[in-house]
C-alpha cells in the first residue's frame, strides 16, 4: 500500500500524545475518586469503566488521517492492447537434449502455451536467431499464424542477440499508433547462451529501456547439456552449457526480468507466468472512501456503545 499524500500521515504522531494526555487525566480521576470514598465501597460509588470502548475513538482517528492521506494498493487490470515480440534462439546449441526432447523443441511448445494465456487483442511476433536473423512473423492479433510460424523454426548457426533485439524493436516501433498513441511492448528473449555474432546487445537494451520496452530474457538449459557434431571424419561431443550473465544484464537494462528454466515444466510454467504477466497491467486503485468508512462506522460505533451502556457520550 502506498500514499498519493504520505505527509499527512504526521498527524498520526499526535495520537500517542492524545492517548498520554488521556491517561494523565484518568490516573487523576482515580487519584480522586480514591480520596473521597473507601475501597470497600468503590464498587457501587465508581459507575463501570468503558475499558476497551475508551479505545474506540482514538483507532477510529487514525484511520480517518490514514484516508487523509489518500492510501492506494496496486491492482492487476486485463491489457486492452500491446505487442510482444517472441525472440526465439535457434543456435546450434538448442539441438541439446538435456531439456527433453531438446531445447528448441521445448522452447517451441512453451511458446504455443504461452499464445494461449495472452489476451487475444494483444499483437504478437516472432523472430528466429542464430548467426543471422529472421522476422517469421510481424506482430499480428492472429495468433494461430505465430503458432504456425513457430513450426519453423531450425537449428543452425551462433548467436545473433544483439541483431534480433534490434530487428525485435523495429517490429515494434512498425505498429500503428491507436488514439494517437503507440501501444505499450515487450520482449521475451529465449536463448541458451551469450551473443557471439553482431552488435553488442547490451547496447539494444539500452535502447529498449530508452522507449519503455522491458525486455525478458528466459535462459534455457543444464550446465550438462552437449550437442554432437561432425569434424572431418569424426563426431564429437561439445558441451553447451547456458551462459545467464549477459542475459540477466539485458533484463536490467532495459527494466525487464530474468527467468531460468532447466527443464521442459520448468519452461512451461516460465512461459504461462510471462502470459499471465504481460497480459495484464498493474494500476492504482485509491483506496480513501474505504478508510474514511471505516473511520467514520467507529466513531459511530464508539457513540452508540456510550449511549447504550453509559446514557452519555464517554
Amino acid at each position: 500500500m502506498s500514499f498519493v499524500d504520505p505527509a499527512v500521515l504526521i498527524a498520526l504522531v499526535a495520537i500517542p500524545l492524545l492517548i498520554g494526555w488521556y491517561l494523565r487525566q484518568q490516573r487523576h480521576r482515580a487519584g480522586a475518586a480514591a480520596a473521597f470514598s473507601a475501597p470497600a465501597l468503590s464498587a457501587s460509588v465508581t459507575p463501570r469503566r468503558p475499558r476497551w470502548r475508551r479505545h474506540i475513538p482514538m483507532v477510529a482517528l487514525a484511520v480517518l488521517i490514514i484516508a487523509a492521506a489518500r492510501p492506494e494498493r496496486t491492482v492487476a487490470v486485463p491489457v486492452d492492447t500491446g505487442t510482444i515480440m517472441l525472440v526465439n534462439d535457434t543456435s546450434g546449441s538448442m539441438a541439446a537434449t538435456d531439456v527433453k526432447p531438446t531445447r528448441l523443441a521445448a522452447a517451441e511448445k512453451a511458446a504455443n502455451q504461452f499464445l494461449h494465456g495472452v489476451p487475444a487483442s494483444m499483437r504478437v511476433g516472432l523472430i528466429e536467431f542464430n548467426t543471422h536473423v529472421w522476422l517469421l512473423q510481424s506482430p499480428t492479433t492472429d495468433h494461430a499464424q505465430v503458432s504456425s510460424a513457430l513450426t519453423q523454426l531450425r537449428v543452425t548457426g551462433g548467436t545473433a542477440i544483439g541483431d534480433a533485439l534490434q530487428t525485435a524493436l523495429h517490429a515494434i516501433a512498425s505498429v500503428p499508433k491507436e488514439g494517437g498513441k503507440k501501444p505499450p511492448g515487450a520482449i521475451v528473449l529465449l536463448s541458451d547462451g551469450a551473443n557471439d555474432v553482431g552488435p553488442d546487445p547490451i547496447s539494444a537494451a539500452q535502447q529498449a529501456a530508452a522507449g519503455h520496452i522491458p525486455i525478458y530474457t528466459v535462459e534455457l538449459g543444464t550446465p550438462g547439456g552437449t550437442v554432437t557434431e561432425k569434424r572431418g571424419n569424426r563426431t564429437i561431443t561439445v558441451p553447451v552449457p547456458p551462459n545467464p550473465a549477459q542475459l540477466e544484464e539485458i533484463a536490467r537494462v532495459s527494466h525487464g526480468q530474468a527467468f531460468t528454466a532447466q527443464d521442459a515444466k520448468g519452461l512451461d510454467a516460465t512461459y504461462q507466468h510471462l502470459g499471465a504477466e504481460l497480459g495484464h497491467k498493474k494500476v492504482k486503485h485509491e483506496m480513501t472512501a474505504s478508510f474514511a468508512g471505516g473511520g467514520l462506522a467507529l466513531l459511530l460505533l464508539g457513540g452508540v456503545a456510550s449511549l447504550a451502556w453509559f446514557g452519555r457520550l464517554i
